[in-house]
């Protein structure tokens, strides 16, 4: 397939281009510069401008771009992660809709901050939206990729779970603390924490190009998600450290603002429904072993 994948510079997308190269894909990328070759093509979705004669012949668009969530929530922080997502998802979707002939399958990147703080519930793809700045993000980002599904493109929303690579991301950047000793709950750890080990998201991701079955909101996390408390001392086990510095609300928020309450503090127990039922099996399904694979570290 010749596919073509935006965000290729990020956590995920570092991980992907590779992969689907290794499986016989042609990958064009999608960047805001110019790329030596036809393998990249130039868009700028906040001006509505992309490259659209580079586009034929394109069978799939996997779409990962936007403004990291990660750092204080201010006004323009939140403006940016907004637009980043929207913006971009609808000129992709739109400019889709419109090539001839189009490719078969749009891939979107989303979030399970659709669903918000919801405590204890059990949570798959039917679940209702949540509250929350993140979860009318996420309501909006994957109502942007409409117009490709109105004109026939099968369209899947990947709701990314707390991704876990030691390149990066949570993991990664609680790697440091923890090996120094520093590592410990968060608030009251009694928050779930929906995870998928990078594995996953890239055999995930490459499982849905082709299953014909999967579209619309498909949630990517590993089918056992852990407690925020599990999380932290099953990481203190597989690195010999101990997990007992708890990093307390209070100090979060005042560090944070909003993003603690939306990010770290709201608790997600989601299923992979959608993605069990289509036939994907998980390469890592249990944290403990999961951990173990990520960071190189045996019995």
């Amino acid at each position: 397939m010749e596919i073509l994948v935006s965000g290729s510079r990020g956590l995920v997308g570092a991980a992907l281009v590779p992969a689907l190269e290794s499986g016989g894909h042609r990958v064009r990328r999608l960047v805001r510069e110019g790329g030596e070759g036809n393998d990249c093509i130039v868009w700028q979705p906040e001006a509505g401008r992309i490259e659209r004669e580079k586009l034929a012949g394109i069978d799939a668009v996997i779409h990962l771009a936007g403004e990291p969530i990660t750092g204080r929530w201010t006004a323009a922080k939140k403006q940016r992660i907004r637009q980043s997502r929207i913006a971009g998802t609808r000129l992709l979707a739109e400019t889709l809709a419109q090539l001839s002939p189009r490719p078969r399958v749009f891939l979107c990147a989303s979030a399970i901050g659709y669903y918000g703080d919801r405590a204890d519930t059990w949570l798959d793809e039917d679940s209702a939206l949540g509250t929350g700045f993140l979860a009318e993000v996420c309501r909006d980002w994957e109502a942007a990729a409409d117009p490709a599904r109105v004109a026939g493109i099968r369209v899947a929303t990947m709701r990314l779970g707390v991704v876990l690579s030691r390149h990066g991301g949570a993991l990664g950047a609680m790697l440091l603390p923890f090996r120094l000793g520093f590592g410990g709950r968060v608030g009251t750890g009694q928050q779930w924490w929906s995870w998928i080990s990078i594995e996953d998201v890239v055999g995930g991701i490459q499982h849905a190009l082709t299953a014909e079955t999967l579209s619309g909101p498909v949630n990517l996390v590993a089918p056992q998600p852990v407690t925020n408390t599990e999380f932290t001392h099953a990481l203190g086990r597989v690195l010999r450290r101990p997990a007992i510095l708890p990093a307390p609300a209070a100090l979060l928020r005042l560090a944070l603002g909003e993003m603690a309450d939306g990010l770290l503090l709201s608790s997600a127990r989601v299923r992979p429904a959608r993605l069990l039922a289509s036939g994907y099996q998980f390469r890592q399904s249990e944290l403990t072993p999961a951990l173990r694979v990520l960071l190189e570290i045996q019995d």
